[in-house]
């Protein structure tokens, strides 16, 4: 999420210490009326073109590989490589399968160690970037699953009163309540990339987590139509009752990649995605 000053969330901006120390929770800025089948200009169709007759290209290298490897199980590798067998790749998906416990409806129960504290850090962004966070209820059961007990209490607080301002919600185009208008559909989802731990120590981590978000209000008659940000939050996060909890997070924006030459879809188009298409929780 991103608050941005020119489309009227500068109310939250100044109570976003809401988070505690330098966190920045940030909605992300209009996008015009990209509802009107706006055109980003980017690339020319030759160059489009030579995009995906590369992706095919991959594709077609990734089976073949597939293919030689045989079926001979997850743990099977070709005696032949020796140590000339290609790396997994950096930004390939890797790790122990995901956790599948929860605590109201909040994947819980991470595993004490560095991919369970990147597993949290990545779910946490996703429950913190939803539209329950608008919900007075759905929030404070967030906010009791996900911070330590110790830090809990003191951010409920400050949250209501950051997500409980009746003109930045009016702003961003809902009630007092929280709630989207009659007709339309508010969306606010965060999506992770990918994320790396820049510190652990057992009992501690700080994981740097990557991802869009999706944030404004599907509907013809939307003023603040659904656009798409970038942004990297950094969790600190500690180990207690037997799990990972978060103790402070800071948000920058970025990396930002290049758009696509693709057309925004409409306003029935994107409510109906929305309304079909349900949301991942994440671990590695």
């Amino acid at each position: 999420m991103s608050l941005g000053d020119e489309h009227g969330h500068g109310d939250l901006a100044r109570a976003d210490d809401a988070y505690g120390g330098q966190t920045r929770t940030r909605l992300p800025d209009g996008a015009g009326d990209i509802y009107g089948g706006a055109r980003r200009t980017g690339r020319s169709s030759t160059r489009g073109l030579i995009t995906v007759v590369a992706v095919v290209v991959l594709l077609i290298a990734a089976i073949a590989i597939a293919n030689r490897s045989g079926g001979g199980g997850s743990g099977a590798t070709d005696s032949r490589a020796g140590d000339h067998a290609p790396k997994a790749a950096a930004t390939a998906p890797t790790g122990r399968q995901p956790v599948t416990t929860k605590k109201d409806g909040i994947p819980a129960g991470f595993a004490h160690d560095e991919q369970g504290a990147q597993s949290a850090a990545a779910n946490y962004a996703v429950v913190f970037g939803s539209a329950e966070m608008f919900d007075t209820e759905q929030r404070h059961r967030i906010v009791d699953t996900v911070y330590a007990p110790d830090v809990a209490a003191r951010r409920q607080a400050e949250l209501d009163n950051a997500y409980s301002n009746e003109e930045f919600l009016s702003n961003i185009g809902l009630d007092k309540d929280g709630k989207a208008p009659a007709g339309q559909t508010f969306v606010s989802r965060t999506i992770p990339v990918g994320s790396k731990t820049l510190s652990f120590d057992g009992n501690s981590a700080r994981i740097a987590v990557w991802y869009t978000s999706l944030f404004g209000l599907s509907g013809s008659a939307s003023t603040n139509p659904v656009s798409e940000s970038w942004y990297t939050t950094t969790f600190e996060l500690t180990w207690v009752d037997n799990d990972w909890k978060v103790t402070d997070f800071q948000q920058k924006d970025g990396p930002v990649p290049v758009g696509r030459d693709q057309r925004a879809s409409t306003a029935d188009e994107m409510t109906k995605a929305v309304e079909e298409y349900g949301g991942f929780t994440y671990a590695r």
